[in-house]
């Protein structure tokens, strides 16, 4: 048992340590080379995380602000309706 919860406290671990490898305003995008709709997606996911790590580290933002315009905010808003449970209100529940 002991092994077990070790294992899952790992995993959780290395789990945000992968999320937050890409959060925004990490200084990876330039304005020769800006965040594009896939990157929207990204970010819009780890959101909740960014928005964590953004109260202890003033650099990073739950949005980057060097995108390519509506195609990043199309990828990050549709990850942070269907991230969210936002599909969920449109599905009919089993009773």
């Amino acid at each position: 048992m002991l092994k077990r919860c070790l294992l899952l406290c790992v995993a959780i671990s290395l789990f945000i340590f992968l999320l937050t490898g890409c959060v925004p305003g990490d200084g990876t995008y330039i304005a020769s080379k800006p965040a594009g709709f896939f990157s929207g997606v990204w970010h819009g996911w780890v959101a909740p995380i960014s928005l964590i790590i953004g109260l202890f580290n003033h650099n990073i933002r739950i949005y980057e602000a060097v995108n390519t315009g509506w195609w990043y905010d199309f990828g990050f808003y549709a990850a942070i309706i269907s991230g969210f449970g936002g599909l969920s209100l449109i599905r009919k529940k089993k009773k």
